[in-house]
């Protein structure tokens, strides 16, 4: 059985969530959809929801490997998180495909995650998201205030 890809998302490592905020609002014309933590904004008005994603530590953990995340030129910290409705069957399919699992899925508030490097050694994700995804997340943040 072959399984398919729902929806993808794009996730945008900044190293302070204001100014990224200014540059991708204000410059690029994208607005603030939801402030879900003071170091995670999702934006809208592009193809696809982008995520910000700041003030992460300097050595990311991924699991079976960490690695040091780099701001400077010729680095756009960018990672694809897949969207799928079966994810033991999706990460079954993409393990006879080459793909490293980098840690055992793990269960969040908004549903279920696989972190996952390509043949190529480039990381990705897989959701299953349970009911309303990321809208299901309970945390209350008040937009603007980002630390």
């Amino acid at each position: 059985m072959s399984t398919s890809i729902l929806d993808i998302h794009a996730y945008v490592g900044v190293s302070d969530p204001k100014q990224g905020l200014t540059f991708y609002c204000g410059g690029l014309g994208l607005s603030l959809k939801k402030q879900l933590s003071p170091r995670r904004l999702k934006l809208e008005g592009a193809g696809t929801p982008i995520y910000l994603l700041g003030n992460h530590p300097e050595i990311a953990d991924l699991g079976s490997t960490s690695a040091t995340r780099d701001f400077e030129r010729h680095w756009m910290p960018v990672h694809l998180d897949f969207i799928v409705t079966f994810l033991n069957d999706m990460v079954d399919q993409l393990l006879g495909h080459g793909t490293a699992l980098d840690r055992a899925i793990k269960e969040r508030e908004h549903g279920r995650i696989s972190n996952m490097a390509d043949p190529f050694s480039k990381g990705f994700d897989l959701i299953e998201f349970f009911g309303n995804g990321y809208t299901a997340v309970s945390r209350s943040v008040q937009i603007g205030r980002l630390e």
